[in-house]
């Protein structure tokens, strides 16, 4: 009787929060757009939504505000498989079907012959990396990608490191440990857009490491607000909501500045 209130505590979800799907939705539309218009505009000062990339950021302060949210009062009593499944459940079809959709575009590109270069073996390597979300940057024609057959994925790892580390141990960190773990990864994206110029890593071969301070502290921060309650009530509404997400992805880039004011906005 003991295992089956305690399975249905663990399997228990709990109240979605509309405008935070509704910001997600626009935050994923943005990147999408972003792009888009970076394939036309190389250059990101005259870019007008240069820094839709911080919405992954966005996506990464989601990620620890909603695990923290779900699953604080049930991981306890729940195995790290179970988590580990209910986790692939939800998020790893995309994942799936965009390393399919990879490799076919891969096989049968009209415009470069990929396949010709880099062979069967090689090729099915490309895809089980996709497939299994291992990281395999070999591919310089595509930049060198995490995933080169679902490059998009290279978000999603970073946010299943995140809810690995949650579940291994991070849940039981306290607020103060949040706090600091927050603050050290909040130094590390001020010296790296201090160093780089701009937070646009985590992607690829080159940027790899930076991808630890911008899922370090989004995660970090989504948990700490979670559980402090850092909610401020008012009337503003999805669009509004919205609305000022979207200016944070609109501010104008700038060689110059980019590295400084990037960390302000994601902080």
């Amino acid at each position: 009787m003991q295992d089956k209130t305690n399975s249905a505590k663990v399997l228990k979800t709990r109240p979605h929060f509309e405008i935070l799907n509704g910001m997600r939705g626009l935050a994923a539309l943005v990147i999408v757009i972003f792009h888009f218009m970076e394939i036309i505009i190389h250059d990101f000062n005259e870019l007008f939504i240069a820094h839709g990339f911080l919405a992954v950021d966005f996506f990464f302060v989601l990620s620890g505000f909603v695990i923290s949210y779900a699953y604080d009062n049930r991981i306890a009593d729940m195995k790290l498989k179970t988590f580990i499944k209910l986790r692939l459940i939800r998020l790893h079809p995309l994942v799936v079907a965009g390393s399919i959709l990879g490799l076919l575009t891969f096989l049968f590109d009209p415009y470069v012959n990929l396949y010709a270069v880099y062979g069967f073996r090689e090729t099915a390597m490309l895809f089980l990396t996709s497939l299994f979300m291992i990281p395999y940057p070999v591919v310089s024609e595509r930049y060198f990608n995490l995933f080169n057959f679902n490059a998009p994925s290279w978000s999603l790892f970073w946010i299943y490191a995140g809810n690995l580390v949650y579940a291994i141990g991070l849940f039981k960190a306290s607020k103060k440990v949040l706090t600091i773990i927050s603050v050290i990864a909040a130094a590390s994206l001020f010296y790296i857009g201090a160093q780089y110029g701009n937070l646009l890593g985590g992607w690829n071969d080159a940027t790899f490491i930076h991808g630890f301070a911008r899922i370090g502290f989004s995660f970090a921060i989504g948990m700490l607000v979670q559980r402090s309650g850092w909610i401020i009530k008012n009337k503003l509404g999805l669009l509004g909501m919205c609305g000022l997400l979207l200016l944070t992805f609109l501010v104008p880039y700038n060689d110059q500045w980019s590295g400084i004011v990037e960390p302000i906005i994601v902080v």
